[in-house]
């Protein structure tokens, strides 16, 4: 059963799917200026305009409609006078008024794509084992790289050069150096700051293969590991253990989330966990399932999702594990699986 039949069947009127990533994911197209009108029935018709149409006339499966740059104005003038469900997440006010004023009444919808999307087929399971295993290659690499003098901006670039020479189309996002303070605020940027002797380095990166993405972290040492950086190191690493052994079918997100807190939380740092143990992971490096505290998400096999507890001491150091996860049918198998012991790095 094609995926767009698999979502047909989950409609009660034409859905209008506008966001590029489920347009990718429906018909395997991939473009800045597309939309995919799919009806209850299962018939499906591609709208893109000049610059595309001779790529979308290989997808299999779709009526191409050919139209005019101005996508969403031709498109409001094809649908006057019909009812049309959106994707209300993606769709914006402006676009929602450009269809309303042609005469189309517009239902909004929310997750019937990203629904679909959350469970991984076969085919997509590959290349994120693939997208997994690049990234365990480029990670063991960094860890013998010298780190002591280097800026972390360096070692940003170190890691987006990586990526290519180890087979993958590119980064999946900016990788995320940081050390000391600025390892203590989750998203930092790469500073031209010279990483010194004696502190954590929080790295954060992923890759992408054919369009799927990686994602891990690890928290390497500068110095021996030792001491109350230790101690930090231990407490992350055992509630990222726990929160891997929450993972299974039928578990909530936000149950799941909450065995990953009981640790940090008895140990008197609970506040300086401030996010969600983790997200899904596939053609977006974030996407369903959420594993947080306010999750509605439930999980089942074939979810692919992060599992990634931190700890951040403002203005001294953070630290992080991220291992990206496939939930089986009895619990999950990692996919992200270079070492977790305390590393040292010159």
């Amino acid at each position: 059963m094609t995926r767009i039949v698999r979502l047909a069947a989950r409609l009660d009127e034409p859905l209008l799917v506008t966001a590029p990533v489920n347009v990718r994911y429906l018909t395997g197209f991939v473009s800045s200026n597309a939309a995919l009108q799919v009806d209850p029935a299962g018939d499906a018709t591609l709208y893109t305009d000049f610059r595309y149409a001779e790529a979308a006339r290989s997808v299999e499966d779709v009526k191409l409609e050919e139209t005019a740059r101005n996508l969403l104005g031709a498109l409001a003038e094809r649908l006057a006078g019909r009812r049309i469900a959106v994707e209300a997440a993606h769709l914006s006010l402006a676009s929602a008024d450009v269809l309303r004023g042609g005469g189309v009444e517009l239902v909004a919808t929310t997750g019937l794509v990203e629904a679909l999307r959350a469970v991984k087929e076969p085919g997509e399971l590959e290349h994120l084992r693939r997208a997994a295993t690049i990234s365990d290659r480029v990670f063991g690499e960094l860890a013998r790289e010298p780190f002591v003098g280097r800026t972390e901006a360096e070692l940003a670039w170190w890691i987006e050069q990586a990526w290519h020479e180890a087979g993958a189309d590119g980064p999946s996002f900016a990788a995320v150096v940081a050390f000391g303070e600025n390892g203590a605020r989750p998203h930092a940027h790469p500073r031209d700051a010279a990483i010194p002797e004696g502190t954590l380095v929080v790295v954060d990166a992923g890759c992408s293969v054919a369009g799927y993405l990686s994602d891990c972290t690890r928290t390497f040492f500068t110095a021996e590991p030792e001491g109350r950086l230790l101690e930090l190191y231990e407490l992350c690493l055992g509630a990222q253990g726990d929160g891997l052994a929450a993972v299974r079918p039928g578990a909530s997100g936000q149950d799941v989330d909450a065995a990953s807190r009981v640790a940090i939380g008895e140990a008197g740092l609970g506040e300086r966990y401030g996010h969600g143990l983790g997200h899904g992971v596939g053609l977006e490096i974030h996407e369903a399932p959420t594993l947080r505290p306010e999750s509605d998400s439930v999980l089942e096999p074939g979810n692919v999702v992060t599992v990634e507890p931190g700890i951040y001491l403002p203005g001294d150091v953070g630290v992080r594990i991220e291992d990206t996860v496939v939930v089986t049918d009895d619990g999950c198998e990692r996919l992200t699986t270079v070492t977790k012991e305390p590393i040292q790095v010159g």
